[in-house]
C-alpha cells in the first residue's frame, strides 16, 4: 500500500493544511516566529510518515514515526500557545485539534504494534 492512501497520512495532511488555514490570525510580526514554527511542525507530520512508509527496515519506519509523534506534540503545543495568547479562539483550533488526536492515535497505535512485533505496513 501506498502511504497516500492510508488513513493516517491523510490524516495528517488535512491536518497541515488547517494549520495553514489559521496562520492569517497570526499578527504579522510573527511571520518569522510562530507563523514559520507552527507551520514547519505541521508539515512535519506527514512528511515524515511518509518517509517512514517507504523505509525499508522496521527500525527506520519507526525512527520516522516517532518524529511525526513529536512534530505532532510540538503542533499542538504551539497551537495551545496561540490560543493562550488569544491569536486562535478554541473554537477556530478545533477541527485541527481534533485530527491531530485522531493521527496521535493512530501513530501510537501503529508504533505499539511494530515494537511488539506486528506487520511492517498496514
Amino acid at each position: 500500500m501506498h502511504y497516500r492512501e492510508t488513513v493516517l497520512w491523510q490524516k495528517a495532511m488535512q491536518a497541515a493544511r488547517e494549520v495553514y488555514g489559521l496562520i492569517p490570525k497570526l499578527p504579522p510580526e510573527e511571520t518569522y516566529g510562530m507563523r514559520a514554527q507552527l507551520t514547519r511542525a505541521a508539515v512535519s507530520i506527514p512528511t515524515n510518515i511518509a518517509e517512514g512508509w517507504t523505509r525499508e527496515t522496521a527500525k527506520d519506519t519507526g525512527y520516522f514515526l516517532a518524529i511525526a509523534q513529536g512534530s505532532l506534540a510540538e503542533t499542538e503545543t504551539l497551537l495551545t500557545l496561540c490560543e493562550d495568547l488569544g491569536w486562535f479562539s478554541r473554537t477556530e483550533s478545533q477541527v485541527v485539534r481534533g485530527l491531530l488526536d485522531e493521527v496521535s492515535r493512530m501513530l501510537t497505535a501503529m508504533r505499539r504494534r511494530r515494537r511488539q512485533g506486528g506487520r511492517r505496513k498496514e
